[in-house]
């Protein structure tokens, strides 16, 4: 994907975006009506009254200029209880949401149609046939909207919702992982660790401060076809980028130029805030960020945590089945060398900070001791080790937080229990 598709998929998912295109659409729409009667004069077999019609648009504009205030209520209300009951992370799933655009775009697309027809029947710019085209496009305006209504209503009986927020984040975790099967290593070929922190080769360094969101892979493949050389990208989307931070190293045979620098850091692309798009790491820390919440004393809600245990397990167990396959493929971009997700960063973000704050939950505890086990018995090696260290970590703090002997002794058992062959 190229730095433009990216921008492009981005603004897709933006909530003004379809709402804008609908409400276009509506205006159209009711000013082509009037041109019939001029393109096509005395086609039309009957015949509407103006008053007609005129009843049907004052209802459609009364009616879905409440409806839109409505909506746009329950869709911050939606805001507000994902952020205060899950995590503030996820409010942009639920702007992404085709269910929420597409209702709205509606709404607000046939409060404009209506208004724009209304207007031109007062000055008389229909005639015979533009009145009948308009009053059958009214019509089905009116499906649209009842398929909307429903869609909407059975959308708001779990927008905002815990469930169906960790749903979302689960989902668009997958598809971040999906994407990253597609091309391990983004498309390049992989980078050792030997060779992050020193190399031969010109440094690309960062003047901003942000999250790296995108790299645009294909471009860098381009540059160094192009100049013959060899590019190391360093780091990977989700990392927070200092000042002067390096992001590759250039390796050619030539000396490599001020411009090819320049076009090596444009394919960088910082932001203020973290995405899914090229990080999976950031839908695992976001899962976890409702299971901390959930496990707050002002929330005291553990079925929650141990609902993202269950969630971060599925995950990193088809994480562990799919990697070893996909990172044997042939790379896309052979000039290019990328470093690998690792197990041990993936199991952090998903286990260490629940296992901190539910240390003294022996529920809590229980779940995320069998499911580290059960993850330390599939996958690769790596795998098994880091799902290994994180059980031992997770035991060590709950020894010093539960309060009573018995809890310890319980959840020990549950660990040799679960780990027998």
């Amino acid at each position: 994907m190229s730095k433009i598709q990216w921008l492009l998929s981005r603004l897709r998912k933006k909530l003004w975006i379809r709402v804008s295109l609908f409400a276009v659409f509506g205006v159209v729409v009711a000013i082509m009506a009037s041109l019939v009667g001029r393109l096509f004069p005395g086609m039309i077999p009957f015949d509407v009254s103006s008053d007609a019609i005129d009843s049907l648009l004052s209802i459609i504009a009364s009616s879905m200029l409440a409806v839109t205030t409505f909506s746009v209520g329950a869709l911050t209300a939606a805001y507000s209880s994902a952020t205060s009951h899950g995590t503030a992370r996820a409010t942009q799933l639920l702007t992404q949401d085709r269910v929420v655009q597409n209702s709205l775009a509606t709404f607000v697309g046939s409060f404009l149609f209506s208004i724009v027809g209304l207007i031109a029947l007062k000055v008389s710019a229909y005639g015979p046939e533009g009145r009948a085209v308009l009053f059958v496009v009214t019509l089905g305006i009116i499906a649209l909207i009842v398929l909307a209504l429903l869609q909407w209503i059975n959308q708001l009986t779990r927008l905002g919702r815990v469930s169906d927020t960790i749903g979302r984040i689960e989902q668009e975790t997958r598809d971040a992982f999906d994407a990253r099967l597609k091309l391990p290593f983004l498309g390049g070929a992989p980078l050792p660790e030997t060779a992050i922190d020193s190399g031969p080769g010109t440094e690309v360094v960062t003047p901003t401060v942000g999250y790296l969101c995108f790299i645009d892979t294909a471009h860098l493949s381009d540059l160094a076809e192009e100049a013959g050389c060899r590019i190391d990208i360093l780091v990977l989307p989700g990392t927070f980028a200092f000042a002067d931070k390096v992001l590759a190293r250039v390796t050619g045979p030539k000396e490599v130029s001020d411009d090819l620098i320049s076009e090596v850091r444009s394919a960088f692309t910082i932001d203020t805030m973290r995405s899914f798009d090229q990080d999976p790491r950031f839908g695992l820390v976001v899962l976890t960020e409702v299971a901390l919440r959930a496990l707050s004393p002002a929330v005291n809600d553990p079925g929650t945590g141990i609902d993202v245990i269950g969630r971060h397990t599925r995950l990193l167990s088809f994480w562990a089945d799919a990697w070893e396959n996909a990172c044997t493929q042939a790379p896309q971009y052979p000039r290019l060398r990328v470093p690998a997700l690792t197990y041990d960063d993936l199991f952090e973000d998903a286990f260490s900070l629940i296992a901190r704050d539910g240390a003294g939950q022996i529920d809590v505890m229980l779940r995320l001791a069998k499911s580290l086990v059960a993850l330390g018995r599939i996958g690769p090696e790596a795998s098994r080790q880091a799902a290994r260290a994180q059980l031992q970590l997770a035991l060590d703090r709950a020894r010093d937080a539960l309060p009573v002997e018995q809890d310890r002794q319980r959840l020990t058992a549950a660990v040799a229990k679960a780990s027998q062959p």
